[in-house]
């Protein structure tokens, strides 16, 4: 107890010596103890976990297949309706949108339907979110795609070698592991790393979801997502240009892709196929106003006009009995399967290979993830569980992906259609996948005669929504200057560089921007509001007063090792007093007058005396207000024991106020506060001033404390 005896004397307001108390009565607190029994701890952990009960596994199975827990209290007649219609809706615009992503990813068009299938029914299964559209997502497409592209040039494949005639071949009894062993072209092995690298990425989401690491996405800011979308944005366009000029021109990947690929674009835009380009401007001309009216009206339509499937069945049409591949050399689909391919294992010699792209992927997919499910279950009244959406996400590539799947997450726009069109449940996905599905079985091989031109522009269309963050610059640099800058540097990286290394750029920079806040953070002089115990910055508001021979100084930062030299230049500028160089010109006037006094035995005592006070000081105490302080280190410890003690030598004291519990716990720790102390921590800034003003009235003197005596000194 005698510890906390003496953290409780040290929160106690000071008595006058005289025995007069202040006019606020006495404050007294005593701490809790805190125990910390690690063993304990432990044991209580374990016990918690490895116990079982029928309750407790009931909980366990519903949190983790959470449709146990609300399908049996679905309201058919409220729900139904609502997501059959977004369930529909959105089904008809994942269809036309997964053959296009399809190359994005570089894989062939058959893969991107298996995906936003297997996805929409994995998370009607395992996800807590009603109005999110899982499935296939530009961006990761595009990570995907680098990674894909990357490996098969690595394996000896070219755009023109193949080993096998047709993956679709693979559809028959043989066994698919032997086929990529023997028969496998190079669609059927970029199926492969890409089914690989949504497999490690279900894992590291699998296990961030189980090691409770969700943290890791509070350093994926806003402003830092939206720029690297952009960039990416900027990327994804790039990748189709070519289709949309019918340009036969290898991908490029890696750092300055960007800038590579269209320097190869304009190398051969002569070789430019003109029904390809006339065909792109057509579908540009339907799908952009339609898309914007569909935009501008969304609150009086029903349902958004499904133009982008409209645009996909004419086009193949016209395709089709207009033989544009025969006559004018079109690049189409080409032959897209029915049915389902026997399930495959993912190439376990990939992993090493493509362990570390994994990563950037698993944790854009489930930040995007996270985030709009919590903005949604906001917006509409519910709760969602964001380790619970780190499984769903999880288990939405891992499964897949020995499907012949590639990697998902969220996407924004299907989002909005979704919730638009009505949706109440997770049904709507079960919906969605079943319009997939029929697809999938009969319509499939359909799509033959399908320009990819027609899909490049359905892709870049697409992208309208991260293009015009452009036209909220003006209103992000109003609100935040530092946010501006991270969204344009992570947009710059993203886009010139590579999309990895841009999110990698963009997240460093970040947190650089965070440091470097702290470290040169504000630090003002406090003034007072009359007939009231507030104080607030001079700078700020008019007619603040201050108290005689009193400053209070504000901190609005941690102090620690990075900032402690600005915390104490700032607190030398505005007071105006440099402790170090007032004691170094002290001590060299007493060495000066020393020797004097030694060249001259018979020299005046009280003349010297008065020469002793090398400048009158304005002020005898500075209070500094910790209220922004919110934690020291070593360093921040020590530099206030450093700033104490200097400005102590010249008579000065200082207080601190407003300091939470784990500033004052440092400084108690750092031995700060001495025993029998009571006048150095205030519980409020009014506090310490009063204090000081208490102690000054006995000296009788405005002066620091030393010159107070020598004053007096001087006087007898």
């Amino acid at each position: 107890m005698a510890e906390a005896n003496h953290v409780n004397s040290v929160f106690e307001l000071a008595e006058e010596n005289d025995g007069k108390q202040s006019h606020h009565p006495r404050i007294a607190l005593e701490p809790i103890e805190k125990r910390t029994d690690i063993k304990a701890w432990a044991v209580k952990k374990v016990k918690k976990k490895c116990s079982c009960t029928p309750a407790i596994a009931k909980d366990l199975v519903f949190s983790f297949l959470p449709v146990l827990k609300w399908l049996p209290k679905y309201n058919v007649k409220e729900d139904l309706l609502g997501d059959l219609m977004s369930g529909l809706i959105v089904g008809i615009l994942l269809v036309p949108q997964s053959i296009a992503y399809s190359l994005l990813a570089g894989q062939e068009p058959i893969y991107g339907l298996y995906t936003s299938f297997f996805a929409s029914i994995i998370y009607f299964l395992f996800g807590t979110s009603r109005h999110i559209s899982v499935g296939i997502f530009g961006v990761l497409c595009l990570m995907i795609g680098e990674v894909v592209d990357r490996e098969v040039q690595k394996a000896g494949y070219d755009l023109d070698m193949h080993v096998y005639i047709n993956s679709s071949s693979t559809m028959g009894p043989l066994n698919m592991n032997q086929t990529s062993q023997i028969f496998c072209d190079k669609s059927c092995y970029a199926i492969i790393v890409g089914s690989t690298v949504t497999f490690m990425a279900g894992i590291y989401q699998i296990a961030m979801g189980f090691f409770q690491v969700g943290f890791i996405s509070v350093y994926l800011s806003d402003s830092l997502l939206s720029g690297f979308v952009t960039g990416a944005s900027f990327t994804i366009l790039t990748s189709q240009a070519k289709y949309l000029l019918g340009l036969d021109i290898p991908r490029s990947n890696g750092i300055g892709s960007f800038i590579i690929t269209w320097t190869n674009i304009f190398k051969n835009i002569h070789k430019t196929n003109f029904c390809d380009l006339i065909t792109s401007v057509l579908c540009l001309l339907v799908l952009i106003p339609t898309k914007e009216l569909n935009e501008r009206y969304k609150s009086k339509l029903k349902a958004p006009l499904p133009t982008e499937l409209f645009v996909v069945i004419v086009a193949t049409l016209v395709s089709h009995y207009g033989r544009l591949k025969e006559k004018y050399g079109s690049s189409v689909s080409g032959h897209i399967p029915t049915g389902f391919l026997p399930p495959q294992s993912p190439d376990w010699g990939l992993v090493p290979s493509i362990a570390l792209d994994a990563v950037a992927i698993a944790i854009i997919g489930f930040a995007i993830t996270v985030s709009l499910s919590e903005m949604f279950a906001k917006k509409h009244g519910y709760t969602v569980k964001p380790n619970q959406e780190m499984y769903a996400i999880g288990f939405c590539n891992i499964i897949p992906s020995f499907f012949h799947c590639i990697t998902t997450s969220a996407a924004l726009a299907k989002t909005l259609v979704k919730e638009s069109t009505g949706c109440r449940t997770q049904v709507s996905g079960v919906v969605t996948a079943l319009v997939i599905l029929l697809v999938l079985l009969v319509i499939a091989p359909l799509f033959y005669s399908l320009q990819k031109c027609v899909l490049g522009v359905i892709t870049i269309v697409n992208l309208r929504g991260a293009l015009r963050k452009f036209s909220d610059l003006p209103k992000m640099w109003q609100l935040s200057k530092m946010d501006t800058v991270i969204w344009t540097v992570t947009m710059l990286s993203s886009a010139l560089i590579s999309t990895e290394l841009g999110l990698l750029i963009g997240v460093c920079f970040s947190l650089l921007c965070v440091v470097l806040r702290t470290q040169r953070p504000e630090g003002q002089l406090l003034g007072w509001v009359p007939d009231s115990e507030i104080y607030e910055p001079l700078p700020a508001y008019k007619d603040l007063q201050t108290k005689p021979c009193i400053k209070v100084f504000r901190f609005e930062a941690p102090i620690y090792y990075a900032n402690k030299e600005s915390f104490k230049s700032m607190l030398y500028k505005q007071t105006g007093v440099n402790p170090v160089w007032e004691l170094a010109a002290k001590r060299k006037s007493e060495k000066r007058i020393f020797t004097k006094e030694k060249a001259n035995a018979n020299g005046n005592q009280a003349e010297v005396s008065v020469q002793l006070v090398t400048r009158d000081l304005e002020f005898h105490t500075i209070v500094i207000d910790c209220c922004a302080v919110q934690f020291l280190d070593t360093a921040g410890i020590h530099t206030l024991k450093e700033v104490h003690k200097d400005y102590g030598e010249i008579g000065i004291q200082v207080l601190l106020a407003q300091c939470n519990p784990s500033v004052r716990d440092s400084l108690h720790r750092g031995e700060y506060i001495k025993k029998g102390d009571k006048k150095f921590l205030f519980h409020s800034v009014h506090q310490a001033v009063e204090y000081a003003l208490c102690a000054s009235k006995q000296n009788g003197c405005c002066a620091p404390e030393g010159q107070c005596k020598e004053k007096n000194l001087a006087e007898n």
